[in-house]
C-alpha cells in the first residue's frame, strides 16, 4: 500500500467517522458515552493523518 492510498483510507475512515457523529447526535436517544468514543476515535485519526502529511 503506497502512503497516498494509505492517506486516502484514513481520510475516508475520518469521514465516516465524522458521519456517524453526526448521525447519532440526531438521534434523540444518542449513548453519549458512543459519540464521545467515535469522536476520540476520529481525532486519533486526525493526529495519523496530521503526523503522515507533516
Amino acid at each position: 500500500m503506497t502512503m497516498s492510498s494509505h492517506l486516502n483510507e484514513l481520510r475516508k475512515k475520518h469521514q465516516n467517522l465524522s458521519e456517524m457523529v453526526e448521525q447519532e447526535q440526531r438521534n434523540p436517544g444518542a449513548d453519549d458515552l458512543y459519540i464521545v468514543d467515535l469522536k476520540k476515535q476520529k481525532l486519533r485519526l486526525k493526529e495519523e493523518i496530521s503526523r503522515l502529511t507533516s
